[in-house]
């Protein structure tokens, strides 16, 4: 376990002394490393990147630029000119469905997972909409894994891109993505990770995976919002066309030509995220600090902990019995999810319920809404005692 100290890093609460946050899965609370950092940029070194060559301006540039070796660093990206920013992972997910799809043709295959959020969903069928692509979709065995075999029967020659979640926002399964990426590359298909989830879990490094592009979001991972994060292998991001146009995404412009710049900037119209990226970077070494490794072990532990409690209870339904994350999803027999969530945050415990932006995997558990559990750095062993507790009085109003 982190120890409890890790939760005085987190300002939140101490403004909320009681709260119990249990939410992580859809945003974190943020340390006071990254608040202060981004203030300290909008203070003393902020102005427009890659434009002036005042003093402000070079030192906002450098502050943008040296995030993306963080970021790099972190994932264990070759070169941060692999770094792409953007507003969150679903805008980094449509921008691949938009420049890698660009070179996509009639009956050309994307594979996706009855696992997916509705952002890994959604623009493979906008892409099919324009330009006929076929999605394939594998299935999930009753225990909430991928059906592997099913998966392999998928992939033909047709196959182009698989994209998948490495860690499932409503049920907390792994699939095990370095099969998946050696047997589409096998296809010759590229793979496209969501990491959203996996990234603040534990270690992720795309080189082991191999994986052809890679996004998350820094907002779960302790980070600001309204910036996500793309990596692509370089020679990849080389041949695809731009996703947006305008300022700082071009080398010349006339009325009758323009040219492009190279990757990253290529994939990075207008004004960037500036503030957000120094907010990111004082993230990732916030948890590099505590150590990936670790964060996994404290993930683990109060899982285990959170799932034996509920297999206590009477009606209580956990859904993905191979899940290993630090999430749980579960539904209560006889009670509905948002009288739940209800009666929790009456004791300044937050939950999510509903349908997580899953629909289809909903559909495919019979359940129209899950209620969802999910750990953070700063949740501890006190909290799991409280959320059982809450919940076995919750089944006993409700049930």
């Amino acid at each position: 376990m982190l120890p409890p100290s890790t939760r005085s890093e987190f300002p939140v609460f101490a403004a909320h002394p009681d709260l119990v946050y249990l939410d992580t899965a859809a945003t974190s609370q943020k340390p006071r490393v990254v608040l202060d950092a981004m203030r300290k940029c909008y203070e003393t070194s902020y102005a427009n990147v890659h434009r002036g060559i005042y003093d402000l301006a070079r030192r906002s540039t450098e502050a943008y630029e040296n995030s993306k070796e963080t970021v790099a660093k972190f994932i264990n990206a070759v070169r941060a000119k692999e770094i792409i920013y953007t507003k969150n992972a679903t805008e980094a997910i449509n921008l691949i469905a938009h420049s890698f799809g660009a070179g996509l043709h009639v009956d050309d295959e994307v594979i996706i997972s009855e696992l997916e959020h509705h952002a890994n969903i959604v623009p493979w069928h906008m892409l099919r909409e324009h330009k006929n692509i076929v999605i394939k979709v594998v299935p999930i065995r009753e225990d909430g894994q991928l059906d592997m075999e099913a998966y392999k029967k998928l992939l033909s020659s047709k196959t182009k891109l698989v994209a998948v979640t490495m860690m499932s926002n409503a049920l907390g399964i792994a699939p095990p993505v370095r099969e998946i990426i050696t047997a589409a590359h096998g296809a010759g298909a590229k793979v496209l990770l969501d990491a959203s989830q996996a990234i603040y879990h534990g270690p992720v490094n795309v080189i082991e995976l191999d994986c052809d592009f890679l996004v998350f979001t820094g907002h779960k991972l302790y980070g600001p919002s309204g910036i996500g994060v793309l990596y692509g292998k370089y020679d990849l991001l080389n041949e695809m066309p731009p996703f947006l146009g305008g300022g700082d995404m071009i080398e010349t412009v006339t009325f009758g030509k323009i040219t492009y710049a190279p990757p990253p900037r290529r994939f990075e119209a207008g004004t960037p995220p500036i503030a957000e990226a120094v907010g990111l970077a004082a993230a990732i070494d916030f948890m590099s600090s505590i150590g990936m490794e670790n964060i996994a072990a404290h993930d683990h532990i109060l899982r285990v902990a959170a799932v034996e409690k509920l297999r206590d209870m009477n009606r209580i339904i956990i859904h993905g019995a191979a899940a290993m994350g630090g999430i749980i999803s579960f539904t209560a027999e006889g009670a509905h999810v948002q009288d739940i969530a209800t009666l929790f945050d009456k004791q300044n415990i937050a939950i999510r319920v509903g349908h997580h932006c899953c629909m289809p995997l909903m559909q495919k558990l019979g359940a129209p809404a899950t209620a969802r559990v999910s750990f953070g750095l700063y949740n501890t062993l006190e909290d799991v005692e409280k959320f059982a507790k809450a919940l076995q009085q919750t089944l006993e109003i409700l049930c």
